[in-house]
């Protein structure tokens, strides 16, 4: 092991704009290709500062840097182009929160791997609109919130309030949102408005182990906790028109609800276990990381092709999770103003999803390629007139949602043809942690948070206010700033700021 001083370290990384660095192979051991990472001048202290302590540190403790970790992740077997990091980047499992990486489908060395996913399989955003004004609400807000926490279980361990048998899981797990469809609780629009229509083709329960199936039963249109939250929120600003109009959220002051869950305890089950069985493949295969927790399998092995099976299952349990959170948030609204959600016309403006791997065709150094694309803390963002997105958005691109922390503004963005080609059609999906869990709770207190949100005229509710401290917004990145830099970098486009007037947390 080669001991760096930061001077030395830093001589391996080179700016390359005002918001994008290059990390150049020999950076860490067997790099393939480059890295690469986005981040302005408000964003890259956090990252140079990490990286500072952890050679103050001399390799010992603590998580690896986020940069080190991207560059751990180029030194995997088939990865082409680039190992990428969006500016809300942080330490991860493996692959660092904020990491796309793409391997080659034909190359039978290319790898998957669970760690460039994450645990929380398809944690992803949903944005529904509805024809209320900030007006209409604003007198309600308080009993609206109370509604949307006693219509949606929230919290650890919380369990769904939607009927569902072992029979139903099945279903689900291979039907994603067509069984939310078949049993009542979606809108037809609803798949047109969803990444994948809502359903990866290629999921088989069968590769979904007892205890996962066990764990995911009872959590089925569940929130779950940590930074898992419904929001009402408003429509503060619009910097594209012509976007705003196509997904209907058009008028400063308008009313549309944000979800932002998972895959709750079956996607972390379907993680651990594949794992586990892709150690074993290593050893078999003779596939050697730089890091442990970079644990993957050839994509062609049966670990590999058992993993991507069980991985759609929980990106379509988790799709079905947001659709029955919809549904529940529509009975809640509905409820509180007398009309039906069609009335109030409580349409999904689109659903992304924030952590997956999928088959995609990307172009690299002239080359069609058909790649795998990890995607881990970051969103798919494909450009106007990609075939893969809604008629809707053929002019405008992709809508991208990003989620802000607890209290702090939201925004859309829209996909560009430069993400599609500098980054594989991927941008940000929110702040991105600048403290972790264990330093928010010890220096944090929670009755401040609280009393931080109210002054701002936040109604909120919360199952443990623990966790409150935990997604308090000091410990997360600048919303704005991580959205900033896409933006000027090019990778996606500002279309609508959205302001938080209600939260409902685990």
């Amino acid at each position: 092991m080669v001991v760096r001083t930061y001077e030395q370290e830093l001589s391996y990384i080179k700016q390359v704009s005002d918001v994008q660095y290059e990390v150049n192979m020999g950076f860490v051991p067997n790099m393939h290709v480059p890295g690469t990472f986005y981040v302005n001048d408000k964003l890259k202290d956090l990252l140079f500062e990490e990286l500072q302590q952890h050679v103050a540190r001399g390799e010992h403790g603590g998580f690896l840097p986020a940069v080190k970790q991207l560059a751990n992740v180029a030194a995997l077997p088939g990865i082409v182009k680039r190992s990428i990091a969006l500016p809300d980047v942080h330490s991860g499992y493996g692959f660092a929160i904020g990491n796309v990486a793409a391997f080659d489908m034909k190359n039978p060395e290319a790898v998957v791997s669970p760690g460039g996913v994450g645990f929380d399989i398809n944690c992803g955003v949903r944005l529904i609109r509805t024809n209320l004004s900030v007006a209409d609400v604003e007198p309600l807000k308080e009993q609206l919130a109370q509604s949307l926490f006693d219509h949606i279980p929230v919290g650890v361990g919380s369990q769904g309030i939607i009927p569902t048998t072992a029979k139903d899981l099945e279903a689900a797990l291979e039907m994603g949102m067509d069984w939310s469809l078949r049993e009542g609780y979606s809108w037809a629009e609803d798949k047109e408005h969803c990444e994948e229509y809502g359903r990866m083709l290629n999921a088989d329960p069968s590769k979904v182990s007892a205890r996962a199936k066990k764990r995911g039963l009872p959590q089925m249109g569940t929130l779950g906790a940590g930074n898992h939250y419904a929001e009402i929120q408003v429509v503060e600003e619009i910097y594209d028109e012509a976007a705003a109009r196509k997904m209907g959220v058009d008028v400063t002051g308008q009313v549309c609800i944000m979800i932002h869950s998972g895959s709750r305890g079956l996607g972390h089950q379907v993680a651990t276990d594949a794992l586990v069985e892709m150690e074993a493949a290593m050893a078999r295969d003779g596939i050697a990381t730089n890091d442990r927790q970079l644990a993957c399998a050839r994509i062609s092995s049966k670990e590999g092709q058992n993993y991507l099976q069980a991985m759609a299952c929980a990106a379509n349990y988790a799709w079905v999770n947001r659709s029955s959170m919809t549904f529940l948030a529509r009975q809640a609204f509905a409820k509180q103003f007398h009309r039906t959600p069609d009335d109030l016309d409580m349409a999904v403006v689109y659903d992304v999803s924030h952590n997956i791997a999928k088959v995609e065709e990307h172009d690299v150094d002239g080359q069609h390629m058909k790649l795998l694309v990890h995607r881990k803390g970051s969103t798919r963002a494909f450009p106007p007139h990609h075939p893969l997105i809604p008629v809707d958005y053929q002019l405008t691109g992709q809508p991208v949602l990003i989620g802000g922390t607890m209290g702090t503004c939201s925004y859309v963005l829209t996909g560009t043809e430069k993400g599609f080609r500098e980054t594989f059609g991927s941008t940000c999906h929110g702040a991105g942690r600048a403290r972790s869990r264990n330093n928010s709770r010890h220096k944090l207190d929670y009755q401040q948070v609280l009393d931080a949100l109210k002054a701002k005229g936040i109604a909120i509710r919360v199952a443990s206010p623990k966790l409150v401290m935990e997604e308090a917004p000091e410990s997360y990145k600048d919303v704005t700033a991580v959205v900033d830099t896409c933006h000027a970098a090019g990778i996606s486009k500002k279309a609508v700021k959205l302001r938080p007037i209600a939260v409902v947390k685990g």
